[in-house]
């Protein structure tokens, strides 16, 4: 009846495409937040919020980071190396979050955000929750991400919001120092746990090897690039970074939800967790059918899921994927993998083969199809049959979706930037430093 999707999620693909899917992989891990959030807050409040976000930081992006230090080639304990880390975060998608760096040696350094894209988002509801977002949440999430590189490496603001004036640009402020006379901090405990589960184990990913490795970069081995853009890795490369930057947002939502099911049941926590995932879903076709220029038909729903985080990287989430000959139904199967297998349950994947799972999937459809029905075999946990009905009523977008578009990021355009094209940002180096803007295209915002 079906056809599989022929080759991996990004063999032919243009180096431009590949590119700009990591940036969008990028965004899509930072709006995993702006998700799941607005649902812990309504259950528990803002102060039980602020413990799940730093927990999930704290537990996720240490792992994550040294990950990515091991796959582009770049580890290291110096400032450097930290910055590297950051261009290549969840936490820091580039032009949303306007970093700009400043090295001055090994041991110190300096970043502004010309933009802040997360402090757009929470400015307008009060001062309160900026500061639970730009101090208590920052404060010890910031000095985890750093501790992964070198544990006596230490975050700490020059100025931060809320802003004075209120139009204040650059948002903030930050240096960065590496003090061998600075105790040595300790891996996160969450950190501890999440490093045994099967998301953590995954294997470190692979350039595709259909893809070309001879128009950018192999790795970043060399000096910090302060402009950095995804373009100046190769397509071989990027493939590889695409599947590291989901497998962030898979641990960062996994890392969520551990957090929340230590504060609520089991039932609260599958809400939540359906919510958050239906949320992301759905957010994430939108972006990715407009980046990929894909129509409102099954082959482009069937174009965005194959690359939807979701689904990816397929080390953790086995998707088969087949269009029929007719083009008028997809079927969407979760084979046994890590993602459905993790033994607690607390993940996109299982969540999504478990009941009332079928939301999610739905959301990711309806978002680009609304004349879609999503049916689940009932001989089979995992395996979902989409068909476009055009003559029915349209679905309306899921509220979980709608509450998450509260982000700025929802909306958000990337000028993709080529290659040498000079920064739009005003510098921030001073002489004999060796380094200062980075991904900052975005001055004149907020």
């Amino acid at each position: 009846m079906t056809a599989p999707v022929p080759g991996t999620p990004w063999s032919g693909r243009s180096h431009g495409d590949l590119a700009e899917l990591v940036r969008e992989l990028l965004l899509a891990g930072h709006l995993i937040d702006r998700a799941g959030m607005p649902h812990v807050i309504a259950l528990l409040g803002r102060e039980p919020m602020a413990e799940v976000a730093i927990g999930e930081w704290m537990a996720a992006s240490p792992i994550y980071t040294k990950r990515m230090q091991a796959l582009l080639g770049f580890e290291g304990d110096t400032v450097e190396t930290i910055f590297k880390g950051i261009q290549l975060d969840v936490g820091a998608p580039p032009e949303f979050m306007d970093f700009r760096f400043v090295v001055d040696d090994d041991r110190h350094g300096s970043f502004q955000l010309g933009h802040c894209g997360a402090l757009m988002d929470v400015e307008t509801m009060g001062d309160e929750y900026v500061t639970t977002m730009c101090h208590d949440i920052e404060d010890p999430t910031f000095d985890a991400t750093a501790i992964a590189t070198n544990p006596r490496a230490r975050m700490r603001p020059v100025h931060r919001p809320p802003r004075v004036p209120t139009d204040r640009v650059p948002h903030c402020e930050w240096t960065v120092v590496i003090d061998e006379a600075n105790d040595e901090l300790p891996v996160p405990p969450g950190a501890l746990a999440l490093a045994a589960s099967g998301a953590a184990k995954v294997p470190l990913a692979v350039p595709d090897p259909s893809l070309p490795d001879d128009d950018g970069w192999a790795d970043y081995a060399g000096p910090l690039d302060v402009d950095l853009v995804m373009e100046r890795f190769s397509s071989a490369t990027l493939s590889a970074i695409a599947d590291e930057v989901a497998l962030q947002g898979q641990l960062l939502s996994r890392a969520f939800l551990v957090e929340v099911a230590e504060r609520v049941g089991p039932a609260d926590v599958t809400a939540i967790g359906i919510a958050q995932a239906s949320g992301i879903a759905g957010l994430s076709t939108k972006r990715l059918a407009t980046a990929l220029d894909a129509p409102a038909t099954l082959a482009g729903l069937a174009e965005v899921l194959a690359v939807h985080p979701l689904f990816l990287p397929r080390s953790y989430v086995d998707l088969d994927l087949r269009c029929s000959g007719a083009g008028d139904q997809l079927l969407v199967r979760l084979r046994p993998c890590s993602a459905v297998g993790e033994v607690d349950g607390l993940t996109w994947a299982a969540l999504m083969a478990g009941p009332g799972g079928d939301a999610i999937l739905s959301a990711a459809a309806v978002c680009l199809v609304r004349t879609v029905r999503i049916a689940r075999l009932v001989s089979e946990v995992a395996t979902w049959t989409i068909t476009d009905h055009p003559d029915i009523e349209p679905a309306p977008q899921p509220d979980s979706v709608t509450l998450t578009e509260f982000s700025t990021g929802s909306k958000f355009e990337f000028r993709r930037r080529q290659v040498g094209e000079p920064s739009a940002s005003t510098p921030v180096s001073a002489p004999q430093r060796r380094s200062a803007s980075v991904s900052s295209r975005q001055n004149d915002r907020g």
